[in-house]
């Protein structure tokens, strides 16, 4: 379903999560896959690191510290998302209020569920990375400008690049039927001038087979 809301900036505190090659595993552990609906996935979402084997949360990890209670931004090391595929990693980020990821690289499988979930994830060199990171060590908190495509931190600005298809995604809320309904014109457009070029192609079934008589 399409979120119609128009999202243009995301601001808030960002937090390291500075784990190379952290996986989809990691992100949603597998005995949290055991559902039927996306509900309460958010409980599942880094759950190893979160918490200790009696379910307590780690008090050195980075999301149970004071200061990132709320973050909504997350700072990846290389290779983040990569491992086995499952949506599940996106949409509990999403429920715990993670609204875009920065790293130096992504998998490939998540990197495409996210965006067409519209989970912001963007590329950022390590070089920069280094100077976000020096700066939220001064103020934590970030603005991601959706329409400008830039970082703006305490004392640095970096641009980013998103493909034209997510960023419209993302900006205008929409899911990938929402986006392909958009091209709805074109799609029309391209099936009268196929099948007027190729009439044998187009099969009707404007009547149902009648049943034979008895």
């Amino acid at each position: 379903m399409d979120d119609k809301t128009r999202m243009t900036h995301i601001t808030g505190i960002a937090a390291p999560l500075l784990i190379d090659n952290l996986d989809t595993d990691q992100i949603m552990p597998k005995q949290f896959l055991r559902i039927i609906t996306r509900e309460g996935l958010d409980k599942g979402v880094l759950f190893d690191l979160r918490f200790d084997p009696d379910g307590r949360p780690k008090p050195d990890f980075v999301l149970n510290r004071a200061e990132y209670k709320n973050a909504n931004i997350l700072i990846g090391g290389p290779n983040f998302g990569c491992g086995s595929s499952r949506e599940h990693a996106v949409w509990g980020l999403q429920q715990l209020g993670v609204g875009a990821v920065i790293a130096p690289s992504f998998g490939e499988i998540f990197f495409s569920n996210a965006l067409n979930n519209r989970l912001l994830l963007i590329v950022l060199e390590p070089e920069k990375i280094a100077l976000l990171l020096q700066d939220l060590a001064i103020d934590k908190r970030l603005d991601i400008d959706l329409e400008k495509m830039e970082i703006r931190c305490a004392s640095h600005v970096f641009g980013f690049v998103l493909g034209a298809r997510h960023k419209k995604m993302i900006v205008e809320g929409l899911d990938m039927v929402g986006a392909t309904m958009q091209l709805l014109p074109q799609i029309e457009a391209f099936e009268q001038t196929y099948h007027a070029a190729f009439p044998w192609g187009k099969v009707l079934f404007s009547e149902a087979p009648q049943e034979a008589s008895a």
